[in-house]
């Protein structure tokens, strides 16, 4: 037996496993980035009807469907922080990698009551932290454009789910963790609430809700 040589082989081992685990962590920050990136970047889809021809029947309406999990809602913009995000439905684990997230039994774009929409602290919502009271909001479905301006911020507990109740007016409630900068899962949240101001035609709005963007 040879310890010495023993030991030298399993720190080989050892340094090759660290490695073949830097690789892998690499390439899931790569895909994580360039995921995120994506989604980001879709552009807003046009309104149902938008490319019929001139002469054709209108469309027979339809009932009302929820859109299916992960299915696009709304950009959201926050020009004062930077903050342009994409907003997907649902709040699971698996949408909130890819985007921000419209918080399941909430209002959506263009309902009245509370809009509620979640986001990481370290990827899409980060700039949050910088939204002060009477900063612009926007959000824009593939119709119209809605402007909001933020009324106010606070930070509560993970259980305080009150602030997602109905309200009576129409407003949007932007949920992330905090603080901010906690390693591992932060154990409260940062909440900023916007009151809708106006809202009008997305194609006549210009900024936020020009097509193709």
């Amino acid at each position: 037996m040879n310890p010495a040589g023993d030991v030298r082989l399993a720190a080989q081992w050892l340094e090759r496993a660290l490695f073949a685990m830097g690789g892998v962590l690499a390439l899931w920050c790569v895909f994580s980035v360039g995921r995120a990136s994506y989604y980001a970047r879709l552009p807003i889809p046009p309104p149902a009807g938008a490319f019929q021809l001139p002469g054709d029947a209108p469309a027979a309406p339809t009932a009302a469907v929820a859109p299916g999990r992960r299915a696009w809602i709304a950009r959201l913009d926050a020009p004062s922080v930077a903050l342009s995000a994409t907003v997907l439905e649902g709040s699971d684990d698996g949408t909130l990698a890819r985007a921000a997230g419209h918080i399941e039994d909430t209002a959506f774009p263009g309902q009245p009551g509370n809009i509620g929409i979640a986001g990481h602290r370290d990827t899409v919502f980060r700039p949050l932290r910088h939204l002060r009271p009477g900063d612009p909001l926007t959000l824009s479905t593939t119709d119209r454009v809605f402007r909001y301006r933020v009324s106010g911020t606070q930070i509560v507990g993970p259980n305080d789910v009150y602030v997602l109740d109905p309200t009576d007016q129409p407003v949007v409630t932007l949920v992330t963790c905090y603080p901010f900068d906690f390693v591992g899962h932060a154990p409260r949240r940062f909440i900023v609430r916007a009151e809708l101001v106006s809202e009008s035609a997305r194609l006549e709005a210009g900024g936020p809700g020009v097509p193709g963007r």
